[in-house]
């Protein structure tokens, strides 16, 4: 069995047709864009109810602080909402962060978890060895209220990646290495497993830049093996100083191994791609699967670069671009953002000195929000403009109308940043 197929064994409530399974949630996450259209509904119905609010995670993220009317009152409905069910996990404007970032950062995640969001980049959560997967409103209102949801049968690609990144390179450049091959499509309603040591070698934070651009090929959702990274970066929570769920490292590991697919899993498609001979990559065009090498784009002005978000606001990603920018300024015609995921990870970053290299270098430093990844506040672009960016896409109107943007890695953006052309 593959690790879904695995996932999706242990928390079967129902299977009322062939391809349809109902799943038991370990946990449903929430935000202020898509959760209030949940929650209106819900009240109108009568059926204002959460199935546990112990399980339930919310976070003001997307336009934060609130930047109108509207979004006011969309951060309104969320804040009431978790205050009338006593959600203790709910996150408000100064504890918040980006929601794929925090959530982790919070313990969360865990492996063999089922989690759902109203969100489609849900499935950075894979990353841990859970099946975690974004879901519309109808969905997210049967998982508040029932923690349950419905899925098809969940089919697998096997992504191999082998060999070691050359300098320069980073799960970034990796996972457009990846979209780019099998297409926007490729995995589309599949299970995206990522494999070979390119991935064991990775961080968490490089892991679920990997699980959070999967969604870029189709798929529902993208997992890692939970292996020693993966306890590592969950201890605190789960060891003898966080929930006692295990006492020592081995007895997790042993008991993690059932959250491992098992060598004679059947996978409908299986890629390899040997990382080492990767170079750093960038997308062109307004489709996650149209890259090129930078060397290829290499003289495109642009007038924007903007450093954060769900998939490259980490701590890592923060150094990475740091180390590039200290001692440095800006071209003269960019102008830059930096909008660290989570406080946490500001905090970090305070600490170390890159809030003061970003800011020498003329970088205009942002609280944590996902405003500019999708055109809603903090770095939105006019018509016309060019944004190097480190967020996950690169649709048409995606951060501003008749906007233009290349994802890349934060060392690629900073680079660009210094120079003022790809």
């Amino acid at each position: 069995m593959t690790l879904a197929e695995k996932i999706f064994q242990a928390h079967l409530i129902d299977k009322p047709a062939d391809d349809t399974f109902v799943l038991r949630l370990d946990t449903v996450f929430c935000h202020e864009i898509t959760t209030p259209i949940a929650i209106h509904d819900l009240v109108s119905r009568g059926l204002d109810r959460v199935f546990d609010p112990a399980k339930i995670k919310a976070v003001i993220d997307h336009v934060t602080p609130a930047k109108d009317s509207k979004t006011a009152e969309q951060g309104k409905t969320l804040r009431d909402w978790a205050r009338r069910h006593a959600i203790k996990d709910f996150f408000d404007v100064g504890q918040n962060g980006v929601c794929h970032a925090l959530f982790p950062e919070k313990g969360f995640a865990r492996p063999g978890y089922v989690i759902i969001m109203g969100d489609s980049h849900t499935c950075t959560h894979g990353a841990f060895g859970a099946f975690a997967a974004g879901v519309g409103t109808t969905d997210l209102e049967v998982g508040i209220l029932k923690g349950v949801c419905a899925f098809k049968k969940p089919e697998s690609v096997k992504v191999m990646l082998s060999g070691r990144l050359p300098a320069g390179v980073f799960p970034k450049d990796v996972i457009l290495a990846v979209i780019a091959r099998i297409g926007v499509a490729g995995a589309t309603d599949t299970v995206m497993e990522f494999h070979g040591t390119a991935v064991e070698t990775m961080s968490m934070e490089g892991r679920m830049t990997l699980a959070n651009m999967a969604v870029e090929a189709g798929a529902t959702s993208g997992v890692c093996q939970p292996d020693a990274v993966t306890l590592d970066y969950l201890w605190p929570f789960i060891g003898p100083e966080g929930d006692k769920s295990f006492m020592t490292k081995k007895e997790a590991l042993d008991d993690w191994q059932k959250w491992r697919s098992d060598p004679d899993a059947h996978y409908i498609k299986s890629i390899e791609i040997d990382c080492s001979a990767l170079e750093p990559l960038a997308t062109t065009g307004y489709k996650p699967d149209q890259v090129k090498t930078l060397r290829e784009l290499a003289g495109t002005k642009i007038d924007q670069v903007y450093i954060g978000s769900c998939t490259n606001g980490r701590i890592e990603d923060l150094r990475e671009a740091a180390k590039i920018v200290r001692g440095n300024k800006i071209a003269a015609h960019v102008r830059a953002i930096v909008s660290p995921a989570t406080p946490a990870v500001y905090s970090a970053a305070l600490r170390e000195g890159l809030i003061a290299d970003f800011i020498d270098a003329g970088f205009c430093v942002t609280n944590p929000t996902c405003g500019a990844c999708l055109g809603m506040s903090n770095g939105v672009l006019a018509a016309g403009e060019v944004c190097a960016s480190t967020t996950n896409r690169n649709f048409a109107g995606r951060m501003g109308k008749d906007g233009m943007i290349h994802l890349m890695s934060p060392a690629s953006a900073a680079q660009t940043a210094l120079k003022g052309v790809i």
